[in-house]
């Protein structure tokens, strides 16, 4: 017997003003970023950061996010349809936010606020992807609230029917939540027991991991399909790529240290 998605996204009304599920994830997660990176700069877990330095780097944090996202969103993967409704570009409580452009657009905040003020720059990156991921997890819940990225057509037991929607499909934003609470496991219980990694490690593997697991993923995702892969997909084969790179090369830069001999003293 199949599900059908009857769930409504918005939570409560104030005034002309709608609160939706999917903008309170957004909300939190910024918000408890705002929080965790506070905590890191009053107990010094990240060399550098300020607790004055905070309050900025949120607020371009959240521009780069959003402005990231939405762009990836509207110009790659949906301009056919916003280009005939241009006064649906600034809807982002609508939905409609690419991971993809949010990690650019964040990485780039990152790497520009790391390198005004001195910090390392995958230092930051280690300590802020381990509970981010975590609300990936809830966009995911909050997609398929809203009822979009939806998986293609089939008639396994546990199908969604969504409104609007042609036949029974995949619910394949609950198989990424479920990929995403995973990836949250993995790199947690990493960066609890391997101690000897270097900075970049838990990011690099973060988007190695991701890239395979959403590649795997979106072949039961409805898409556009170039070359047999949809636009995520190649985007997942750069993450692999990349990510594979980059852990080798901290790899290397490992072996090389520990295997560099003492220089002898002088007699």
């Amino acid at each position: 017997m199949m599900f059908v998605n009857n769930l409504d996204p918005d939570l409560f009304h104030v005034g002309p003003f709608t609160v939706r599920f999917y903008g309170i994830v957004y909300a939190v997660a910024f918000l408890f970023t705002y929080f965790y990176l506070l905590r890191a700069a009053k107990h010094n877990k990240i060399k550098g950061l300020k607790k004055e330095d905070v309050d900025w780097f949120i607020i371009f944090l959240i521009i780069g996010v959003i402005v990231g996202a939405r762009s990836f969103e509207v110009f790659i993967y949906n301009w056919s349809y916003y280009a005939q409704h241009l006064s649906d570009v600034f809807k982002v409580w609508q939905g409609g936010l690419s991971f993809h452009g949010a990690l650019v657009g964040s990485f780039l905040v990152v790497w520009l606020f790391c390198r005004k003020k001195k910090i390392d720059m995958f230092e930051l990156l280690d300590y802020g992807i381990i509970p981010l991921t975590i609300f990936l997890f809830f966009g995911r819940i909050a997609n398929f609230v809203n009822g979009e990225l939806y998986g293609t057509i089939t008639n396994v037991p546990w199908c969604v029917k969504f409104q609007g929607v042609e036949g029974c499909r995949h619910p394949v934003q609950l198989y990424e939540a479920g990929k995403n609470l995973a990836l949250f496991l993995i790199l947690f219980f990493t960066s609890k027991y391997k101690k000897d990694r270097k900075p970049g490690y838990i990011f690099w593997l973060f988007v190695l991991l991701y890239g395979i697991f959403r590649f795997i993923l979106n072949f039961w995702r409805e898409d556009l399909r170039y070359l047999g892969l949809s636009t995520g997909q190649w985007f997942c084969v750069a993450m692999i790529i990349l990510g594979g790179v980059m852990l080798y090369r901290l790899k290397k830069q490992k072996d090389y240290k520990q295997g560099t001999p003492k220089a002898s003293k002088t007699l």
